[in-house]
């Protein structure tokens, strides 16, 4: 099963989120569950981080909960709100 993670920061994040980038960075290496992809989430302007993005495929969306829960973004508090899903893929363009 697929699960996507749509997580949005809290406002004027973007320079405690750089400085948290490479424990962030570090920690999605060690997933214990597979990472289809990723990416930082943008404002309008298309530059300026507001969030993240996860799309992961795991058998148990606990295991996808246990695993954001310890990001160094989320202990940093960096997220105001953190949404996991299931996610069915009918279509990959890749």
């Amino acid at each position: 099963m697929h699960f996507t993670v749509y997580c949005l920061d809290h406002d004027g994040m973007v320079d405690k989120r750089l400085a948290h980038y490479e424990a962030h960075k570090a920690y999605l290496a060690t997933s214990p569950i597979r990472m289809v992809m990723s990416g930082p989430l943008l404002a309008g302007d298309q530059q300026t981080m507001i969030g993240s993005f996860f799309l992961y495929e795991a058998d148990d969306i606990a295991d996808v909960m246990r695993f954001n829960s310890n990001d160094p973004f989320n202990a940093a508090g960096i997220w105001r709100s953190v949404d996991i899903r299931p996610f069915l893929k009918r279509v990959d363009n890749r």
